[in-house]
């Protein structure tokens, strides 16, 4: 894989892959094999660094959440930006030319998703189904200072494929 500055769009892939490595990493930090002690942990008993481990995890999975639904934001918003500045002529090109016109780039993502709800209709599950996660990612975007309602667990598996499929059903143009 080539380098990365970090300053980069990252692909499902390279979150993923991080998520991964990020996992294998701290499972093996608290290991009770682990070569490397830290110092704060010297006295932990193992349930306690199973509990660590366990919140550890958890906080992975929410940061990785956080990434990939940044990542969908982003493709989003870079499809109506796209779409309005080459003034494509398809019904979705048109109506987001009309938000253009009166938000430019302040848009709503609600607003760009309405308009893919109403020209996909067939992707409307989809389209609910981001609903629901991207308050997961609002909640985590601005500090998780109040109880999230979200309606249902999301997990990393279920936020990957949620995206994968966007990914791969939505016709973004930036893609």
């Amino acid at each position: 894989m080539a380098k990365s500055s970090g300053l980069e769009a990252q692909s499902l892939r390279e979150i993923a892959e991080y998520h991964e490595d990020a996992g294998d990493s701290l499972r093996g930090f608290f290991s009770p094999l682990a070569v490397r002690v830290n110092v704060q942990y010297l006295f932990s008993t193992e349930a306690e660094l199973s509990t660590i481990l366990a919140t550890r995890l958890v906080e992975t999975e929410l940061r990785s959440c956080l990434a990939i639904l940044s990542s969908v934001e982003a493709a989003l918003r870079v499809d109506y930006a796209t779409r309005c500045s080459a003034r494509l002529k398809d019904p979705l090109s048109r109506d987001f030319r009309e938000l253009f016109k009166q938000y430019e780039n302040r848009v709503s993502l609600d607003d760009i998703l309405q308009l893919w709800s109403k020209h996909y209709p067939e992707l409307k599950r989809e389209v609910g189904n981001l609903r629901g996660a991207l308050k997961l990612r609002h909640w985590l975007a601005h500090g998780r200072y109040w109880a999230p309602k979200l309606g249902r667990k999301f997990d990393f598996a279920e936020v990957f494929l949620l995206a994968a499929v966007i990914q791969n059903n939505f016709p973004l143009v930036s893609s």
